[in-house]
């Protein structure tokens, strides 16, 4: 299997072993009654009833700042701002998942279509949808709401306990 380099190891070497000080994080989802006090009525709707809101009228489409995007429910790490990109749909549109493990698809029927629907691992949260149709590398596009999601600019990622990922932003 030479050539091939897992996922695992370019972790590995570019954030550190896992067990280099750092301590495992765990995610979860707050109860229902907790959610409707912490979130806004669009977060909620978005992230608790499979809601969308409106293109180009969101908090993050046109974002530009350098930083992670993660669950506003849980606070997983879901994408970065190194794989976003200016999809003209007015949602935030990225090529692929900061931490993959932490974004799941699953099929969504509804509307008369099919489409994978993306959610959060640990929340459950609903985030948005993933189309064949984004650039390259990946030629995907994972089109989310912003209303599930919580901006954290690259100098707050220490003091927000999200420090691993600063190495993503060094030139």
């Amino acid at each position: 299997m030479r050539g091939i380099v897992s996922m695992a190891f370019l972790a590995a070497v570019l954030l550190g072993p896992a067990d280099a000080g750092a301590q495992e994080v765990k995610y979860s989802k707050p109860p229902l009654v907790e959610l409707k006090k912490k979130l806004s009525s669009l977060q909620f709707h978005v992230t608790q009833e499979e809601g969308t809101e409106p293109a180009f009228q969101n908090e993050y489409w046109n974002n530009h700042q350098a930083g992670i995007y993660v669950d506003v429910v849980s606070g997983e790490p879901l994408f970065s701002s190194t794989d976003k990109y200016d999809s003209g749909t007015g949602w935030p549109s990225f090529v692929r998942p900061l931490e993959a493990a932490n974004v799941l698809e699953r099929t969504d029927s509804s509307w008369g279509m099919v489409r994978t629907e993306v959610r959060s691992r640990w929340a459950d949260s609903h985030l948005g949808h993933l189309f064949p149709d984004g650039p390259p590398p990946t030629g995907q596009r994972y089109c989310m709401n912003s209303a599930s999601l919580r901006f954290i600019p690259v100098a707050r990622l220490e003091a927000e306990g999200y420090g691993r990922y600063l190495a993503l932003f060094k030139k």
